[in-house]
């Protein structure tokens, strides 16, 4: 099997692979439909209202992300995927119930893209855990770039389907179809072979909340990845808010919002598989995509007709994807198992959680000045998160000057990681930390005193 689908080698990993990618085309579906619908039907067109529901989506993975990271960590993953994924059906079966009946508002909207968040919190962080769990850890990123361009290649299928459904037939069917496709999730985690699973350290009952951020604030090249994907999060990944009021500038309708989805996650794909072909996550490939996106979105912001606008966003969704694959992974490959769960809620809030105060602002200037200086929002967001990683990069002495040319930089693969203490020792930090190397005659000296002794 190629590198590139190395984890597909997993029984485990190829059942929820498929699991995954059939629940995420219905996730997509649910979410244009939810923009579609605040957007259109519930407002006249105000993209401030479509901010304040992705706020309410994704303020509850900050709010309570000390108790679901500790909840990943201390509980059964897979049972506890199987509740989640459970609510998340009900829900979008009760959202389409009430837009058959006609009796669907915008502050009963606010209330469910809440109750989706609640759930949320706590279903991310066990299922970007739970990937670690179903492979080796030597193909553990390899994993994570996967999962990525399964949810990615969801992204090119789901919002396409969901604007041609709302076209056809009306919007209350998409969310049937989403509540549908979670049952394919459900079969993956029914399926799964439990004496399979890579047996994980589970965090002691002694185990406090406070001990991820204490981990994070030692670490830093935790805290910088948190900074840039924290400003990416908040201010330039609103896609369903530019998408769908650059769909209603170029005169399209719900399935021109639809494609522009689709389009965006062309790139999105790309990006993640080139990613499964790296052998690990590296920090300097996070600070290039952040550039990269921030060029995207500029050149974006600038085009005069939809097909040209949607060429750029090819570029935009390889960009994005690019850096937050790396930084999931780098995250994950590095983080000491016992500390996994919660480290990884930290990461998901900072990265959802940014999204309550980008996504009203952002959906401000939208309203305000239009989308095309929205998307600019998000260009200078990705700039600054670029000059952090790159003040970063040289501060930290990876990038110094070549040792024989003169005009040349060299660029270190690796830095000495000193952060969790011996009673903490894991494989990561084995696998991060450098041996000490006696010079030649101290070397000599404990030869000769094992000899004699």
């Amino acid at each position: 099997m190629s590198a590139m689908f190395r984890s597909f080698s997993a029984f485990n990993y190829r059942v929820w692979f498929i699991g995954a990618l059939v629940s995420n085309i219905g996730a997509w579906m649910q979410s244009t439909a939810i923009s579609w619908v605040v957007l259109t039907e519930l407002t006249d067109n105000d993209a401030a209202a479509m901010g304040v529901t992705m706020a309410l989506q994704f303020a509850p993975p900050l709010l309570l992300v000390g108790v679901t990271g500790l909840v990943a960590d201390r509980f059964d993953r897979r049972k506890l995927l199987l509740i989640t994924q459970s609510l998340l059906l009900l829900l979008g079966v009760a959202i389409g119930v009430l837009i058959f009946a006609g009796a669907m508002t915008l502050p009963i909207m606010y209330g469910f893209a809440l109750a989706l968040g609640v759930v949320a919190a706590f279903d991310n962080p066990a299922r970007q855990a739970f990937v670690s769990d179903l492979v080796a850890r030597e193909n553990a990123s390899n994993a994570v770039a996967l999962n990525a361009a399964s949810f990615n290649g969801a992204r090119m299928i789901g919002p396409a389907v969901a604007g041609i459904v709302i076209v056809a037939i009306g919007t209350g069917w998409v969310f049937v179809a989403n509540a549908v496709t979670f049952l394919a999730m459900l079969a993956a985690l029914m399926l799964i072979r439990t004496h399979e699973l890579v047996p994980r350290v589970k965090a002691p009952q002694s185990s406090r909340l406070a001990d991820g951020f204490r981990y994070v604030a030692g670490r830093p090249d935790l805290i910088v990845t948190c900074a840039m994907v924290f400003l990416i999060g908040a201010f330039g990944m609103n896609f369903p808010i530019l998408a769908s009021t650059m769909a209603v500038e170029f005169g399209k309708e719900a399935d021109g919002f639809g494609l522009l989805s689709s389009i965006l996650a062309i790139g999105s794909v790309a990006g993640a598989l080139l990613a499964a072909r790296r052998d690990r996550a590296r920090l300097r490939v996070l600070i290039i995509g952040t550039a990269m996106f921030g060029i995207a979105a500029v050149v974006s912001a600038f085009m005069p007709t939809y097909w040209l606008y949607a060429v750029t966003l090819m570029f935009t969704g390889f960009s994005v994807v690019t850096m937050m694959t790396t930084a999931n992974g780098y995250v994950q490959t590095t983080t000491d198992p016992v500390l996994r769960g919660r480290v990884l809620a930290l990461y998901m809030a900072i990265l959802m959680g940014g999204t309550p105060i980008g996504a009203p602002i952002v959906g401000w200037v939208a309203a305000e000045y239009g989308p095309r200086m929205a998307i600019l929002v998000g260009a200078v967001a990705a700039f600054v998160a670029f000059a952090i990683g790159a003040t970063w990069l040289l501060w930290s002495g990876r990038l110094h000057r070549h040792e024989q040319k003169r005009f040349r930089l060299t660029l270190d693969e690796t830095r000495p990681l000193t952060i969790v203490a011996p009673e903490e020792f894991s494989d990561e930090v084995a696998g991060t930390t450098p041996i000490r190397v006696l010079p030649s005659d101290e070397e000599d000296k404990l030869r000769a005193r094992a000899r004699a002794s």
